[in-house]
């Protein structure tokens, strides 16, 4: 049996006021090809289909389109749960029509996991489909007043499993959340719990509950033959090489410049999972450029490919640029963001002048200031400038 995981797809999510309703489009349909190619038998989505629980008619209708390319004429059957960022009800609706035709969709208030039993020759391969739930939820269906955490539902809902799990056949769990192997050493931490915890997080994914109630144990799937992780937008592996992330299959924050997106490829075969990562290749990618403005739209006119892409300009003029997101989309027509390069780092006390600053003229404490927290070097044409603003001011006052 073959199998593609993915995981994160958010489709109707906006990026700096920028719709990539038309990127989603255009990278679904690159995983259209890419099971053309493969041809496997599953397609599992670890959540976070939509990107909110209430999504845009035009999301919809993508989502529509591509499950009825997939089912109808690839004959491929899904396997997905909703995520934190999916209405779960919303996304379920419908579900026992839909699984006639190879769909099968977990997400439901009352539902801590479904199980798929498919057929791989005379083998089963059983998929255990665990939807994003606060804990507080799970809590309420198994009447466990102990489930204080994510940890804890979790566990509680792979006991409930266990209790009719066939550890002679093949068991692939899809679940959505914050799993690590080092929680133990992570719940203590408040800034920096997901470093300690060896996750790599992105701006775009929205934290799950603080203090570290959110992590959950890598060690709780030992039983799992392979673990199809969603949440983290990072392709991953935690700890074993089957527990991973495949990623989302576009990039959503100028934090995930440097990561390569697309799916993994699970081929089982007498017993064994081989597991390969294919990449997706997007319509416009997300950059980050940096330097003067003058050698940025120079640098630019002269490109061939990439002027589409999603731009993040940092700048590292000095003094004030005249309209520079009109100048930057002149040749950027993406640039979403904006920002100056900061040349000096300062603490809150640098906001204060230094020593005896009343007997320190204007210049001196402007000199002060400047080379505390301005950009660039103080040179003497920036002295020349700023002597003349102070005698204009001087002269302004006495008039």
């Amino acid at each position: 049996m073959k199998i593609i995981h993915t995981s994160d797809w958010h489709i109707g999510k906006i990026v700096n006021e920028f719709s990539m309703i038309e990127d989603q489009k255009y990278i679904l349909n690159k995983l259209i090809d890419l099971v053309e190619k493969e041809n496997p038998q599953v397609l599992i989505i670890a959540g976070d289909i939509y990107d909110r629980s209430i999504p845009p008619v035009e999301a919809v209708e993508l989502l529509n389109d591509t499950f009825s390319n997939l089912i109808i004429d690839k004959k491929i059957k899904i396997l997905a749960i909703s995520g934190n960022h999916d209405g779960g009800e919303r996304l379920s609706f419908g579900n026992k029509i839909l699984e006639k035709n190879g769909l099968y969709i977990a997400g439901r208030d009352n539902e801590l996991y479904r199980h798929i039993v498919l057929k791989d020759g005379d083998k089963n391969v059983n998929f255990y489909l665990v939807p994003y739930k606060d804990p507080a939820l799970t809590r309420k269906i198994l009447d466990k007043k102990e489930i204080k955490s994510h940890n804890d539902a979790m566990e509680s809902v792979i006991d409930k499993i266990k209790e009719e799990m066939n550890q002679q056949e093949i068991n692939i769990l899809v679940g959505h959340g914050y799993v690590t192997m080092k929680r133990n050493d992570a719940i203590e931490c408040i800034e920096n719990k997901y470093e300690v915890a060896n996750l790599e997080i992105s701006d775009s994914e929205r934290p799950l509950s603080i203090g570290g109630t959110d992590l959950i144990d890598g060690n709780i799937f030992d039983d799992f033959d392979y673990v199809a992780l969603g949440h983290l937008h990072g392709r991953q592996k935690i700890g074993r090489e089957e527990i991973k992330y495949s990623g989302s299959l576009l990039k959503y924050s100028f934090s995930e410049v440097n990561q390569k997106k697309g799916v993994y490829v699970l081929d089982i075969n007498n017993d064994e999972i081989n597991i390969d990562f294919r990449m997706l290749k997007p319509l416009r990618d997300l950059r980050v450029i940096k330097g003067k403005i003058e050698d940025i739209i120079d640098e630019a006119r002269d490109l061939e490919e990439g002027n589409k892409d999603y731009i993040q300009a940092v700048l590292t003029d000095d003094g004030e640029i005249i309209n520079p997101m009109e100048k930057l989309r002149s040749v950027y027509p993406n640039t979403m963001l904006i920002t100056r390069e900061r040349k000096r780092e300062f603490s809150e006390d640098k906001t204060s002048a230094k020593g005896e600053y009343k007997r320190k003229s204007k210049l001196e404490l402007f000199k002060e200031f400047y080379e505390d927290l301005g950009n660039g070097d103080y040179t003497q044409e920036k002295d020349e400038v700023l002597i003349n603003t102070i005698n204009e001011v001087l002269k302004s006052e006495v008039k």
